[in-house]
């Protein structure tokens, strides 16, 4: 279960729109400082927005990490299934098998 956030989403886009909007670009510190928010947060929102915007390629995308989270939370799944599966089938082999020695 992901921790609750700490800044609400309307700040986070708002406080992104506004960097990008401005011309000339302001220090992200003193704008985090004048939105209430640490700048390192600030930071990390407006690198994900050029992420997404196709301007930066250091990062994936917000939709790419979503894809990614989808897959090992499925990934793990199947993991459980399989070793649910494994013993299932060690099991009904010992059950079939009546030469075998039990242990």
């Amino acid at each position: 279960m992901a921790a609750p956030k700490k800044y609400p989403d309307e700040l986070r886009e708002r406080a992104v729109r506004l960097y990008r909007e401005s011309d000339p670009k302001p220090v992200i510190r003193q704008l985090a400082r004048q939105l209430g928010v640490h700048h390192e947060a600030l930071r990390n929102w407006i690198r994900q927005d050029e992420a997404d915007r196709g301007q930066r390629n250091d990062r994936p995308t917000t939709s790419e990490l979503e894809e990614l989270r989808r897959l090992r939370r499925e990934n793990a799944e199947l993991k459980r299934a399989n070793e649910i599966l494994k013993a299932a089938s060690a099991f009904f082999a010992s059950e079939l098998d009546p030469t075998r020695r039990r242990s």
